[in-house]
């Protein structure tokens, strides 16, 4: 998983409130368990009309925001049923931070395991933020400092250590476990010497 430190990016506004998984990723598209191939799926009511023709000019693939890493979202955003789907969808489009007043729990779990920060922000800074966005301006996300900054305006978030050491070393939570391994190594040896018994054909 790659790595998250800081990132400086223009934003793409969507500031839509309870916004579900099914939104983000329609249940008729979740056919893999394959961390690829949704992102051409992702908000498709948002992006294609009724016969399945790319809406011009919408948000996710108009020029005004293309290359953004950052997605400004509103109150209650990836609600719904729990689908890993959904991050796997947004970081295929590109972002890897989502700013929004609140996220539901599991969404914003299966966000961290794939790379994916989430930051809460008061409603009043994120409609700031909306604002800056929609005029094209640059954010900066620093996670080691939990900072968001733009322009003159900068905010603090708050933010799980384990999550943050997750993203900030780039680990899910295998990779986590697998830190431990020379201790696990250790203690089995340990353990062979001790009650051999236990550790026979």
């Amino acid at each position: 998983m790659e790595k998250f430190t800081k990132i400086t990016s223009i934003a793409t506004p969507f500031p839509r409130v309870n916004v579900d998984t099914d939104i983000i990723i329609p249940a008729k598209h979740l056919k893999s368990i394959k961390r690829t191939g949704f992102g051409e799926f992702a908000f498709e009511s948002v992006r294609y009309d009724s016969d399945g023709n790319l809406l011009k000019d919408n948000i996710f693939d108009g020029a005004k925001y293309k290359g953004a890493k950052i997605l400004i979202a509103g109150d209650n955003f990836g609600c719904g049923s729990s689908r890993e789907h959904a991050p796997w969808a947004i970081s295929e489009l590109g972002f890897r931070c989502i700013i929004a007043p609140s996220f539901a729990d599991i969404f914003a779990g299966n966000c961290v395991k794939n790379g994916i920060l989430t930051i809460a922000l008061p409603p009043e800074q994120v409609d700031a933020l909306v604002i800056a966005a929609e005029a094209g301006q640059s954010i900066v996300v620093d996670l080691d400092d939990q900072t968001v900054s733009c322009g003159n305006a900068h905010y603090e978030f708050d933010y799980s250590p384990s999550h943050k050491e997750m993203l900030l070393n780039g680990l899910d939570e295998i990779g986590q476990t697998l830190q431990a391994k020379p201790a696990v190594v250790s203690y089995e040896s340990k353990r062979k010497l001790m009650t051999p018994w236990l550790f026979r054909d």
